[in-house]
């Protein structure tokens, strides 16, 4: 069984000003489109009434990369976790205009669902795109990337499955980096690398697309959990 994981927040909620059409969002439509908050165990094929490979995105933000892989995924389940309000509400809005009928969002904390709630095993793929780089020393015990924290994605990734980083903070880049080479049921797709090329499930965002005429780099780790690990830490729910 892994280590607890400290509960230290990863980050901050700045909610921002949600617009009347993110607040009607919000209120309306977390029924349809989100995740039950009782608290038992999700299955994801009884949660999505159907049986299909899963991605989950951890720290969505605006939704832009959730959005463009739910729309050239059809076929897979896609869930998206995010803290901040507007871009939840942002979601939820192009989820119902778009008729992803196969996207669902959690608003709140990814530890505590991926601790107590979610049953491990079931994602396909697992993509946390530009978290926090809390750059002062002093914070970056903040920083998602963490050793327990990877431990426990890799508890939920079936063996196969892909994990996705990406980050536009080098410091940060090097630190996953180090922290995804400890796993031992995890190798890079690049072979020579910890770092790949852009893939195409991570598209180029404004933001990105601003970063780099100002020279900014970006920096994407995408592992492969092994076909034979099986030394990733076991995750017990709640009632097992």
């Amino acid at each position: 069984m892994h280590p607890p994981i400290r509960p230290v927040r990863s980050f901050v909620r700045r909610q921002g000003r949600m617009t009347l059409a993110q607040e009607r969002a919000f209120a309306t439509l977390m029924d349809r489109h989100g995740v039950p908050a009782e608290p038992e165990a999700v299955d994801l094929s009884t949660l999505f009434g159907r049986p299909a490979p899963a991605l989950l995105e951890i720290g969505f933000g605006t939704g832009e990369a959730l959005i463009d892989f739910a729309q050239r995924h059809p076929h897979w389940n896609v869930l998206g976790i995010e803290v901040h309000q507007p871009g939840v509400g942002r979601l939820l809005n192009a989820i119902e205009n778009l008729a992803l009928g196969h996207v669902r969002v959690h608003a709140e904390d990814a530890v505590p669902f991926l601790s107590q709630r979610l049953r491990p095993g079931q994602l396909d793929r697992i993509h946390v795109f530009f978290p926090d780089p809390w750059p002062k020393k002093r914070h970056q015990k903040r920083r998602l990337i963490q050793p327990a924290f990877i431990g426990l994605l890799c508890a939920h990734l079936k063996p196969d499955g892909v994990l996705h980083l990406a980050t536009d903070w080098e410091e940060y880049a090097i630190q996953m980096a180090e922290v995804l080479a400890d796993r031992s049921e995890l190798v890079s797709e690049n072979n020579a690398s910890p770092f790949t090329p852009r893939p195409p499930e991570r598209p180029l965002t404004r933001f990105e697309q601003r970063g780099q005429r100002l020279g900014h780099g970006v920096w994407d780790l995408c592992f492969r959990r092994r076909l034979d690990a099986d030394d990733a830490p076991v995750v017990r729910l709640a009632g097992d």
